[in-house]
């Protein structure tokens, strides 16, 4: 009796009925039909070369050989067929060993990937080893054979490729539209908010269950104009409230004093409001096994309760969070105030709140600014039509898409809309990478690059196409609720229609090292190469985009963990060289290298060269050695709103655990020699843990870039 020894070490008797399933799979692979007679053939001749063996016991893959052989001796066409299955089979094992080794070391020691995401939960692990396989998926059933090779070797990199074939990425979510009227939420009808309180609540679940269903950033655009609403109803039955209690209508006296009690309940409300979004935003785990990244937007609602608004968001998150003599800011929601030089001007009727948001940054490094009067894209919208463009996340921005025309304005009167919509990925060039294969092959630059972009632009037609086919259902609150523009589908509908309004990045990194490849020059040395070559590929991928009818958009790519992988990458290929892979990361965007002697006015100019090519997303940020010169950091946040930036302050804050000691970049308590010390950065252009009581979530790429910022 022969047995087959299987893969798993186990006995199982010899059965015909196998060979010919299995070849009958092959056969019909290649529209080869064979007959019972010519099966029998197969199977006789399988048993002969079995017979010949003399032995009792045939591992598996002996038995695959013998009946390859068989079959490339009687049907060459079946046994090629047979043997890509054969190969197919071997490269899933193969893939699936991978995500067990991984997910291994995700159980055991962990994950710095994402410096935001807490890998010892045993819900971010599931996550974690869920997005490992659904990577390799993606690689190997998604991508081509060119384009698997070009992010293997490192010449691009597609972003979340765990997410990018589930969902849309990161979004402006139109709050107000979800909660106009009421809305359905998990088979449950929310009727609308009537009250301040309530309406936080509400929010913040929206928040949290919207953004489980996409990956990237979730962005709460204009807040104060959103919450304003709800304070007037509030403000309302407080008022009246009042008036009930003291039964007395016709005095002014006692119309004021409810004035006053109304106003303060509101205010109570207002400040507890944004305490329970903080807690809840940085406690509590989505369904996608992290803290999503929301991020929320204020600071130009001139209105009592807008401007009310404002002043909790930034008192609550400069007052930090924990126990009394322990308290520290926290890192969601991201905040970013909403700059008017007409509104925050000095003199002007708003000024208070920036100067209470620059000192709710010194003490916490949020919020970012954003300006809306200077020079440049974002500011030309809102100057030309009053439309703000928040930024989604670390640093992403929209294109501008039209009511009527889409793409270009249908007249003078049509204008851009921007909440509701959101971005679809981005792939990231290395253009130090692809510069030194062209020099190591002897070829333009501009045609290696042109290939690469090509290479992108595909991927995302492709992608785009592959998305549309989803149903509405995969995201309610976006797709049915109106959460995204024109979002009111039913929930068995394609969400192709939507897709429009949406944008594809291009990403760009690592400019600086480009620069000093060509010339052994940085950035702040000479920067016309690195200009010269933006500025091409913003004009190839503006006529990209007028071919395809996509919104594509140009990134600066804040890596990550991409920042030391490019490194490795650089290396593999084209080893060690001085100013470009000799470190253990390559420069983010379009930023000058951390480690440069600059001074943040030249730090702002020399990238403020090149803000106006990266118009898809950007952030300027300086680093300042002390917190408590908030009138050097007010200065250089006007000088950057005056010139259109968005502009950030690192500081590196420290605390320890133990005596609740606060000072800037400290590792070990002066006061009471503790290493428990807790330590927030600026990641890149958002925040991230250094340390949490004495242990990094962040990678030894970035933990070695941190170590050398001087200017940034």
């Amino acid at each position: 009796m022969i047995k087959i020894i299987k893969k798993d070490g186990t006995l199982e008797e010899y059965n015909e009925q196998k060979i010919i399933n299995a070849v009958n799979k092959s056969s019909q692979r290649v529209m080869a039909n064979l007959t019972d007679k010519e099966y029998v053939k197969i199977c006789d001749e399988v048993w002969g070369k079995i017979i010949e063996q003399d032995t009792d016991l045939i591992d598996i893959c002996e038995m695959h050989n013998i009946v390859e052989s068989v079959l490339d001796n009687l049907y060459p066409v079946v046994a090629r067929s047979y043997r890509d299955y054969r190969n197919y089979k071997k490269d899933f094992v193969h893939m699936l060993d991978k995500v067990y080794q991984k997910s291994q070391s995700i159980r055991y020691i962990g994950d710095t990937s994402n410096a935001n995401t807490d890998s010892a939960l045993i819900s971010t692990q599931r996550s974690l080893i869920y997005n490992e396989l659904n990577s390799e998926l993606y690689k190997k059933f998604f991508l081509n054979v060119e384009e698997r090779q070009a992010a293997k070797d490192g010449y691009i990199y597609i972003h979340d490729r765990s997410a990018r074939l589930d969902s849309i990425n990161c979004c402006l979510f139109d709050i107000s539209n979800v909660l106009n009227g009421g809305f359905e939420m998990g088979n449950v009808w929310y009727n609308e908010p009537k009250t301040l309180d309530v309406a936080f609540d509400v929010i913040s679940d929206v928040a949290m269950s919207a953004a489980s269903q996409q990956y990237g950033g979730f962005t709460l655009p204009r807040v104060d104009f959103v919450l304003a609403k709800y304070a007037r109803m509030s403000y309302k039955q407080y008022f009246n409230e009042y008036i009930g209690i003291a039964n007395i209508y016709t005095t002014d006296i006692y119309r004021s004093n409810a004035d006053e009690y109304a106003t303060n309940k509101v205010y109570r409300d207002m400040e507890q409001g944004f305490q329970s979004w903080e807690y809840r935003f940085n406690t509590v785990g989505s369904s996608r096994g992290d803290y999503p990244f929301i991020a929320i937007s204020f600071g130009n609602d001139k209105s009592k309760f807008g401007m009310m608004a404002t002043e909790s968001i930034l008192k609550v998150r400069m007052g930090g969070q924990g126990k009394s003599g322990y308290k520290k800011p926290v890192l969601f929601p991201k905040l970013t105030f909403l700059y008017d030089e007409n509104l925050h001007g000095e003199g002007k009727q708003l000024e208070y709140l920036f100067d209470l948001a620059i000192s709710c940054s010194s003490k916490s490094m949020y919020p970012d600014f954003l300006s809306l009067s200077g020079d440049g894209y974002i500011p030309s919208i809102y100057k030309k039509y009053g439309k703000v463009i928040s930024l989604m996340g670390c640093r992403a921005s929209l294109s501008p898409w039209f009511e009527r025309g889409g793409m270009s304005p249908e007249d003078d009167s049509d204008v851009p809309v921007f909440e509701g919509r959101n971005n679809l990925g981005a792939i990231s060039l290395h253009l130090p990478m692809i510069f030194a294969k062209a020099k190591h092959e002897s070829r333009d630059f501009y045609e290696v690059l042109e290939y690469y972009l090509e290479l992108i632009r595909q991927l995302h037609v492709k992608t785009r196409d592959f998305l549309g086919e989803k149903k509405a259902s995969t995201n309610p609150l976006g797709f049915c609720q109106g959460g995204f523009l024109n979002g009111r589908l039913k929930p068995e509908d394609k969400i192709k229609p939507l897709l429009k309004p949406m944008t594809m990045s291009f990403g760009i990194t690592a400019l600086n090292e480009l620069q000093y490849l060509y010339n052994k020059k940085t950035l702040v040395e000479d920067n016309s190469f690195a200009l010269e070559v933006m500025q091409y590929i913003n004009k190839r991928v503006e006529e990209f985009k007028n071919a395809d009818q996509i919104l594509y958009a140009i990134y600066g790519t804040p890596g990550e963990s991409l920042a030391g992988l490019q490194v490795d990458q650089f290396r593999k290929v084209y080893g060690i060289i001085e100013g470009v892979s000799d470190r253990a990361y390559v420069s983010n965007s379009f930023h000058c290298g951390v480690w440069e002697e600059i001074t943040p006015v030249q730090k702002q100019d020399a990238e403020k060269e090149f803000w106006d090519l990266f118009n898809g997303g950007k952030i300027q940020y300086c680093k300042y050695p002390i917190s408590y010169n908030t009138l050097a950091q007010k200065t250089i946040v006007r000088r950057a709103m005056k010139i259109g930036l968005y502009e950030g302050l690192n500081l590196g804050l420290a605390y320890c655990e133990e005596c609740g000691h606060e000072e800037l970049d400290m590792d070990t308590c002066p006061k009471c020699e503790s290493e428990l010390v807790t330590k927030i950065d600026r990641m890149n252009g958002y925040l991230g843990y250094t340390k949490i009581h004495g242990k990094t979530r962040y990678n030894e790429s970035k933990v070695a870039e941190i170590s050398e910022r001087v200017s940034m």
